[in-house]
């Protein structure tokens, strides 16, 4: 089985005439922007994708694109060389360009582990990828040359679900999680690298979520429901919480968790999802670090109106945007982008209807009473054989990506839901897609 990356990088826009030969203008160098993971071959590559170098001139001769996005790019340039548009600015308008979705295409194939890649991620300034595979090995790579830079054990009994590095560490400190329920911890060391068990978990772990720009900081969750907060300081785990369902599907004890992911912009909330359809949304805030509260009632719920009785689907990947919108992808289902005006409130009897009393009458008031905005939808990919991630892409979170049991990357157009691009990836599913830091400045 194979799981792939893919990613853009080296992306070089070269200026006219009256650009060149001036060394502070005449390049502009792109890093990695977008990459991808999946899992289903037998060769267990990664794959990049990446923006070819192009001449501007070259633009004219792209007939796929509209002659009206090639002037404005055209434009844009002019106006960066003659002080109109700030250098950031430039950059944020080309990175979040069509056009640039248009180009993307497979750099380089990363090949050295033994068994599917479930697991891609960059340090904090993208010069670095880490990725996990069923072989239980970690490998750090050099992004722009795909040389590998070390490879070791992560100390796993088991498949390797998740490895990321820790912000702030010197690149020296990585955390893991995998489908033997622990929670390791992995620290380069100048006489080799150390590995330690940090927490346990009564089934897998799927996903870990970093604190923003914290070094100590990190949860966890699994497919026994337990959420929890992990401090490298004191290495201690702390048990949050076992999510539990609403009452009114209380068939089951506990919620299978798939999926963890922080507010960038509120680093005191964070969502979970897995087995039933709610994505729940928790306050660290309100928990007691005395234990004398009980901290498993969320602060919010999100579902759409149709999926809320619907006992059949499942959530497998959350994503948050810097606007604190939250992405959810459902399996055998579509992606929806929820905003706070979403939600449905803390109160878990609104998941499906609310019966009110009113003199000797009683009526239902139905959910589209207590939310009458619908979360928009991104459809086309296949979401049924694994667990899959979801994504946004450019520099203010402008597209949705995601990957597809097809061997296919889904991009759509945030506003809108638009489907501007399908793009071959792999001969079997896409698992994960992962954009490049520098896409974020």
């Amino acid at each position: 089985m194979r799981l792939r990356i893919c990613g853009v990088s080296q992306w070089r826009l070269k200026a006219r005439r009256w650009w060149q030969g001036r060394r502070e203008t005449g390049d502009l160098v792109w890093s990695a922007h977008i990459l991808a993971a999946d899992i289903g071959g037998s060769r267990r590559k990664l794959v990049a994708l990446t923006a070819e170098d192009r001449d501007l001139r070259s633009l004219d001769l792209m007939t796929i694109r509209k002659r009206s996005r090639l002037d404005s790019a055209i434009v844009d340039v002019w106006k960066r060389e003659v002080g109109e548009l700030s250098t950031r600015n430039f950059a944020h308008r080309l990175a979040a360009s069509e056009d640039l979705v248009l180009r993307l295409d497979i750099l380089r194939k990363l090949d050295n582990h033994r068994g599917c890649v479930n697991t891609v991620s960059f340090n904090a300034v993208g010069d670095i990828l880490v990725s996990g595979s069923d072989d239980r090995r970690i490998i750090l790579w050099d992004w722009e040359t795909g040389e590998l830079k070390l490879s070791f054990h992560s100390g796993h009994h088991n498949n390797v679900f998740q490895a990321k590095i820790m912000p702030y560490t010197d690149d020296r400190s990585i955390v893991t999680c995998a489908a033997d329920g622990q929670v390791r911890h992995a620290q380069i060391l100048e006489c080799g690298v150390e590995t330690k068990l940090l927490a346990k978990h009564q089934g897998r772990v799927h996903k870990l979520a970093i604190e923003p720009g914290s070094p100590h900081i990190f949860y966890s969750c699994g497919e026994d429901g337990l959420v929890q907060h992990i401090d490298l300081r004191t290495g201690n785990a702390t048990s949050l919480f076992t999510c539990k369902p609403i009452p009114s599907q209380s068939y089951f004890s506990t919620v299978h968790l798939n999926t963890i992911a922080i507010d960038p912009r509120n680093p005191n909330l964070f969502a979970v999802g897995g087995s039933d359809q709610f994505a729940r949304l928790f306050d660290i805030r309100k928990y007691k670090w005395d234990g004398s509260s009980n901290f498993d009632r969320p602060v919010d719920f999100f579902c759409p109106q149709h999926l809320i009785d619907d006992e059949n689907v499942g959530i497998t990947g959350l994503a948050f945007s810097d606007q604190s919108e939250l992405l959810v992808s459902y399996n055998d289902e579509f992606i929806y982008l929820f905003t706070k005006d979403n939600g449905l409130g803390p109160d878990p009897n609104f998941a499906s209807q609310v019966d009110s009393d009113v003199g000797d009458m009683t009526h239902h008031v139905s959910i589209s009473d207590v939310c009458d905005d619908a979360p928009q939808a991104y459809k086309g990919h296949r979401n049924c054989e694994t667990v899959k991630g979801v994504s946004f892409f450019g520099p203010k979170s402008e597209y949705v990506v995601s990957g597809s049991d097809c061997g296919r990357i889904f991009i759509w157009k945030k506003k809108g839901g638009e489907l501007v691009r399908v793009m071959e990836a792999d001969k079997h599913v896409v698992n994960c897609i992962e954009s490049h830091p520098m896409l974020q400045c």
